[in-house]
Order: C-alpha cells, then structure tokens, then sequence
C-alpha cells in the first residue's frame, strides 16, 4: 500500500470518547471520512440521541452509548458491545476532557482530582480497556488529545495542565510497553481552538482574543477542521512507524516567543 491508499481506514472501527460536538465531533467525522465506523460516548441519554442524530445529519450511522471514562464499569460493557456490533475497536481516539480556571490557591483539592479523573485516569481506563483485543487483533491506533498545556503552563489551569502533562507521558508510556505489539499511541495537542465554548473569548476587542491573535504565528484561531487531517493520518497506516509523539496543531504558538513590544 503506498500513495493516498494509505490514509484510509476503511473497515476500521474507531470509538472516540466525548464526540458530541466540537473537536471529538471533527476528528470522528474525518475518521468516518476516511472509512471507518464510529461510536462515542457520553453522559446522558438526551446527549447520546441528539448527538447520533447529528451524525445522521451528516451521513454517518454513529453507534452512540452512555458510559463515564472515569467507571470502569461502565466501560467494560460498552467495549464489549462495541465488539458485538461492529468489531473490536481500532482507533480510540481520548477526546473526553474538562477544564476548570480556578486560582490554584482558591481551587478545593476535589475539583482538582476531578480534573485529574477525567483528563488523565479517564485515558488510562480507556486505553486499558481497547489494548487486549488490539494485542490479538496484531494492531492498534491510540490518540490522546493533548494540549499546548501538555508543555506549557498559564494561570489558572494547575489541575488541566497537570492532567494534559501527565497525559503526554501516559502517550509515551503505552507507545513504550505495547509498541512491539504494532500498537502506536499518539498524541494530538490542540492550540487555541474557534469552539462553542471559547466563543465568548473570540468576541472584537476582547484582550483575550487579541492576545491569541498576536502570539499565534498563523494569526488567527484554529478551527477543528484543522485536527482532522492529523487526526487521519495519526489513526492510519500512514503513520505506523511514528509512536510516543505529540503532534502540536496549534498555527505555531509552541515555536514562537512573540513580537517585541
């Protein structure tokens, strides 16, 4: 296989967690783009039906289910299920993630662990649960969502840096001890991304908003569209021999210290 040819993903399943809207929503269509067939999951029902119907509306039959990265529990069965109805998983790709901006000093000790569960246990209970059968299978793709806060820190975000560093070191951890497995685990770490929730941040003449702007070399936000190439070519055979690596799309944020004053 050579060319084009090897960035399909035809016959493939990928689950990615939490792809609902937004990035998770991006990267499954492109991955159903290229192929693949998609489940995901989410916390409530009404979120799951709404979130399949978004599918539908783009032409994807997404099987969608309600399980808690953090509940192994949960986890488990939904694996299992995904196994019944349309194989065992290929790509998983860790999408599901929060952030709370609190103080450090003002931040209680369990909304810190709650960042921690989802953002990083979360990654862990998922990339255990896919491994074995990816082991029997002879190959497997994993791709945690990393962040520009898996090398960076800012003010406010201790627990999400914390959670997204430590997330880097669990993608080089799995790429390490299930490599000679044709098991590669990827990270893609977002820059500053034009979603739903940074909206308020993106208004004219928000400081915020021009401060992106001007520290980012491209100039502008990122889009989600922006993660699905990468996300392709990290979940495909294109990229087989490339395992422990952060991709950083972030417009060059990481390689830039900034205009002078």
């Amino acid at each position: 296989m050579n060319g084009l040819e090897q960035f399909r993903l035809d016959g493939k399943v990928a689950l990615v967690t939490g792809a609902v809207y937004g990035i998770g929503f991006a990267i499954a269509q492109a991955l159903a783009g290229a192929g693949a067939k998609i489940a995901f999951n989410c916390l409530d029902a009404e979120t799951r039906d709404k979130a399949v119907a978004d599918y539908k509306a783009v032409g994807i039959d997404a099987v969608g289910y309600v399980a808690d990265v953090t509940k192994e529990e949960e986890i488990i069965p939904m694996i299992k299920d995904i196994e019944e109805k349309l194989g065992g998983v290929d790509i998983l790709v860790n999408n599901a993630g929060i952030i709370k901006r609190i103080p450090m000093v003002e931040m209680a000790a369990e909304e810190f662990r709650q960042v921690i569960d989802i953002d990083l246990v979360g990654p862990f209970i998922m990339a255990k649960a896919v491994i074995p059968s990816m082991i029997k299978k002879g190959h497997g793709k994993i791709i945690n969502i990393c962040s520009m806060m898996s090398e960076l820190g800012r003010e406010t975000v201790s627990a999400y840096a914390a959670a997204k560093g430590g997330l880097k070191m669990l993608t080089r951890n799995i790429a390490s001890e299930y490599g000679e497995y044709n098991i590669q685990c990827n990270g893609i770490g977002p820059g500053y991304i034009a979603t739903p929730q940074t909206a308020p941040l993106r208004t004219e003449g928000h400081p915020f908003n021009s401060f992106i702007i001007a520290k980012t070399p491209a100039a502008r936000w990122g889009t989600p569209e922006d993660l699905q190439g990468p996300a392709v070519f990290l979940a495909s055979e294109a990229s087989d021999f490339i395992n422990g690596h952060v991709l950083y799309v972030d417009g060059g944020i990481l390689a830039y210290i900034g205009k002078q004053p």
